[in-house]
């Protein structure tokens, strides 16, 4: 059965906000941008909104929506284990506060830290700092260690 999810890229200055996710969460230990799976009856705008506020305190007040990624691991090839859409913001309002999904660092958008992100960051991110939109296709081991493919190709236009 696929999951749901939304996350935003949220970025001021130059930089972004990342969240160094805690030992016990899904990706633990390693840098995400905030946001989660979409519960029933949410859009993906409302989503991403709510898990950016649960897990960051900050009101995102305009959103732009980027990017599509489709998540796969074996031994499911064929229909993605993960559904993300992925939305950057630049109009928000609040302090960033740690949650007990992580800790929050801002980082300099030429210093973001792929090595210490899942190997799917490093793909998308560069379209997403372009202000391109895109669908990219990744396929991990079934532990999530470890990227083995993947495709990605701008969007023309909205992301549906």
């Amino acid at each position: 059965m696929t999951i749901y999810g939304a996350i935003c890229f949220i970025m001021k200055k130059g930089e972004t906000l990342l969240q160094k996710k805690s030992r016990d969460r899904i990706g633990g230990g390693k840098w995400h941008v905030p946001g989660g799976k979409v519960k029933a009856g949410e859009t993906f705008e409302q989503s991403v909104k709510r898990e950016v506020m649960e897990e960051t305190g900050l009101k995102i007040k305009k959103l732009v929506k980027r990017g599509l990624l489709n998540f796969f691991w074996p031994p499911n090839k064929k229909d993605p284990v993960w559904v993300v859409y992925v939305f950057s913001s630049e109009d928000f309002e609040g302090k960033p506060t740690p949650s007990e999904e992580g800790n929050l660092k801002w980082f300099k958008l030429n210093e973001i830290p792929f090595r210490e992100m899942w190997g799917d960051y490093r793909v998308w991110c560069p379209y997403l700092l372009d202000k391109k939109n895109f669908i990219g296709n990744f396929i991990f081991t079934g532990n999530l260690k470890k990227l083995t493919d993947y495709s990605i190709e701008e969007i023309r236009g909205r992301i549906a």
